[in-house]
């Protein structure tokens, strides 16, 4: 009868099980967040790796990959991780090899690759079944003594097989070599170090067990010697300079966390003629090439960086960048300097000592807990190698000691063989042996009979309990361990040093070059003449070049020219509104001619019941004068008025209905302020504070009405105005003496010819 494919009938709830949703899922992301903590993005702070590298590195040794063996097809190291310990996609198994074998991703690669295994410019590798690989000398050390019961075997995934927990890690990895991952809530990012030196700083850590974080790292590098410098900062394989203060470098290995700036390595490169050109042979860790170029040549291409004339690619097995310079009056600093800004020709490595601490528990740890916990991991190895040497020892005396027994006997041997029919209890009983000595007895070839003499299993007999009592004594003293243990670490650190190719350090250490921020800006924009355009109603606008006649400018219906002036894109330009508050705008930010512009409240974050009171070119060496419609008013310099946000600058404190309606620049000696009483008064500028920020001082004194102008003048070049005939007056000391008084008074009726304006211009 075939199969039926309708479905049985009793198809009610009696199976269905009610399970509170919020419950559920808790209890199923707890268990996701765990499995992603533990088995994939944390690496152990014992070894440095996580269980996908950890497992590469056990299966490569099972297939006797070793540095001085052939190497085999990456496809069958993968196979072989895939189908016994790591259940997961080949391609994420593969990616993981490919990385470790990546000489300008891992500081110390743990595989030796053979074939394409991809570039700096982020091209992937070829497929596994043409790359082939073997273990490297870092990877022998991090498994060095695994088959001595030196770490824990747990069961595979489906259990058939046994994997390492944690491996010995005779190598300083988790530092060396790094790691990054983002697990569920958490995520890990360590740079790569120099071995040598985090081995300098591990002796002095044995040494002395209770040293600061301070203490293991070195300020000022050895002159001659680098191996006798202990930890300076990150050494990335691909390079670069550190721009870090030591202290920003300290509390970052304090904390364990933190991060480092790097920057490119360059130099200029004469060409002759006074040009020369910028050559790149280092970037930054991490940072693709080939991106790296392309977004230099985008922002070349939207004009934002006008001292650059060309960048180009000529790097073959070394890096060379080649950027030229627009013109040889460039400064190659102020060049790097704009490019450090907006290009990953400077980035910043995040440092995040998030590990799992003693394998168990994730923890962000600090340079010396990571050193303290891997010296505490090769302690529990030596204890652990010690004791399964010893028990091999313990077995070959006694069987020593039953062939001493047999040697001496052995014609009796060879009888009780022959004849007996049970001569294993035979000889036991006979020569009180174990039952290990009677079957190591009975196993001997015939061959080997000969090679049983005396005084060769007396001399092993003696070595192998000289070795035992040596063990014993490790075993029984902590200070001969730490011995071992230094001895070992100093063979790493030798292994390792900075004279060899390897240990070479790569990354340099550096001050970042202190430059004006105004010289930067000035760099990163195309200096152009513009003419910027403030409406009556606060609409915004720059036009090209420097305009002569503001007659032929459009605005909105219902809308005038409230002010015009020259500039440059390269220049700051500050606005002072009713309610006392500056704003900073970059010239060349302001929208383009061709239409009305922008309203103000687009660029900056201005109330609505605020009005422009004026506009002008920043120059930080002046000094402004501001006056209130009340009549109070203060000299601020002009360094500190710019504001660094949206948000703008609150300089002048003005109380509703008062407002700000005044600000000139400070040129002069004497104050002319005119009320719109149209009542006049001159005094010295001596009498009014210089201030950053407040209401500031009475100026001059009203029944009503409020101040109308302002200006400030050298009194030995008299007071000057203009009419509505466009005629020029000047008033001299002399002239002016009815009008001299103090601040704060009333002032007298202008003098006759002063516009009707009421204005000085």
């Amino acid at each position: 009868m075939g199969k039926s494919l309708v479905p049985p009938s009793s198809g009610g709830g009696e199976h269905i099980e009610a399970v509170d949703l919020k419950a559920a899922l808790e209890e199923r992301y707890l268990a996701y967040a765990l499995s992603t903590i533990m088995h994939r993005a944390l690496p152990d702070v014992r070894d440095g790796l996580k269980p996908v590298h950890r497992r590469i590195m056990h299966a490569m040794r099972l297939l006797r990959l070793n540095p001085d063996q052939g190497f085999a097809k990456c496809a069958r190291i993968v196979g072989e991780v895939m189908g016994k310990f790591h259940p997961h996609g080949d391609q994420s198994i593969y990616d993981a090899l490919v990385r470790l074998a990546q000489d300008f991703s891992m500081r110390y690669p743990l595989v030796d690759g053979q074939g394409n295994f991809g570039n700096i410019d982020g091209d992937n590798a070829a497929a596994m079944r043409y790359t082939e690989a073997r273990m490297t000398e870092v990877a022998s050390e991090i498994l060095s003594g695994i088959t001595e019961d030196a770490v824990d075997f747990r069961p595979t995934y489906n259990e058939e097989d046994e994997e390492p927990v944690v491996l010995p890690g005779a190598f300083p990895n988790l530092l060396a070599n790094g790691s990054s991952g983002i697990a569920v809530g958490m995520a890990t990012s360590i740079p790569p170090h120099n071995a040598a030196e985090l081995c300098k700083a591990a002796l002095y850590l044995i040494d002395n067990p209770d040293a600061t974080v301070e203490d293991l790292l070195t300020r000022e590098p050895h002159p001659t010697d680098p191996d006798e410098n202990m930890v300076r900062g990150p050494d990335f394989p691909t390079g670069g300079i550190i721009i870090d203060s030591y202290a920003s470098i300290l509390e970052a290995y304090k904390t364990g966390r933190g991060g480092f700036r790097v920057r490119a390595k360059w130099n200029v490169e004469d060409q002759g003629r006074g040009t020369y050109q910028v050559i790149v042979t280092e970037i930054p860790y991490g940072v693709q090439k080939s991106r790296l170029v392309e977004k230099i040549a985008e922002l070349l291409l939207a004009r934002k960086l006008p001292l650059l004339d060309d960048v180009r690619d000529e790097s073959a097995e070394d890096i060379r960048l080649v950027l030229v310079p627009k013109s040889r009056s460039v400064e190659a600093a102020i060049l790097m300097e704009s490019l450090f800004k907006l290009t990953d020709l400077e980035s910043r490595f995040p440092l995040n000592m998030n590990v799992l601490s003693r394998g168990k528990v994730p923890n962000v740890l600090s340079l010396r807990d990571v050193l303290r916990e891997w010296l505490d991991h090769r302690r529990e190895v030596l204890i652990r190698r010690s004791k399964h040497r010893l028990a091999d020892i313990e077995r070959r005396l006694e069987i020593l000691a039953g062939f001493l027994i047999a040697y001496i006997n052995i014609d009796e041997v060879i009888r009780i063989i022959r004849e007996e029919d049970e001569p294993k209890q035979v000889m036991m009983a006979k020569w009180s042996l174990t039952d290990v000595q009677a079957e190591a007895i009975l196993n001997l070839r015939l061959r080997q009979l000969r090679k049983l003499e005396e005084i060769e299993i007396r001399k092993e007999f003696d070595a192998l309990t000289k070795e035992k009592a040596q063990i014993e004594a490790l075993l029984a003293s902590e200070a001969k361990q730490w011995k071992t243990i230094r001895w070992e670490v100093e063979k790493i650190r030798d292994k390792f040093s900075s004279h060899t190719d390897i240990g070479r350090r790569r990354t340099q250490f550096a001050d970042a070059p202190e430059h004006d921020d105004t010289e930067i800006h000035h760099a990163m924009v195309e200096k152009e003449p513009v003419t910027v355009v403030v409406s009556e109603k606060g609409w915004l606008r720059a036009m090209r070049g420097h305009m002569s006649d503001y007659s032929t400018l459009t605005f909105k219906e219902g809308d005038g020219l409230k002010l015009a002036f020259p500039a440059q894109t390269t220049d700051k330009i500050l606005v002072l509104t009713t309610g006392g508050k500056f704003y900073t705008i970059g010239a060349d930010r302001l929208p383009g001619g061709r239409g009305h512009g922008e309203p103000i409240r687009i660029i900056v974050d201005m109330e609505n019941d605020q009005d422009i009171v004026t506009a002008f070119v920043h120059d930080p060496k002046r000094k402004l004068l501001i006056a209130s419609h009340e009549g109070y008013g203060f000299v601020v310099p002009e360094a500190e008025v710019v504001a660094n946000t949206r948000k703008g600058k609150q300089v002048m404190n003005v109380k509703s209905p008062d407002e700000a309606v005044r600000c000139v620049v400070v040129d002069g000696d004497h104050v002319a302020i005119v009320g719109e009483n149209r009542k006049l008064l001159v005094f010295a500028l001596t009498e009014i504070p210089e201030m950053v920020r407040g209401k500031g001082v009475r100026l001059q004194r009203y029944k009503d009405g409020g101040t109308l102008d302002i200006k400030v003048f050298t009194m030995a070049s008299g007071l000057s105005w203009q009419d509505s005939a466009e005629r020029n007056f000047v008033k001299t000391r002399e002239e002016l003496g009815e009008w001299l008084g103090n601040r704060a008074a009333a002032g007298r009726l202008v003098p006759k010819g002063f516009p009707r304006s009421g204005k000085f211009a």
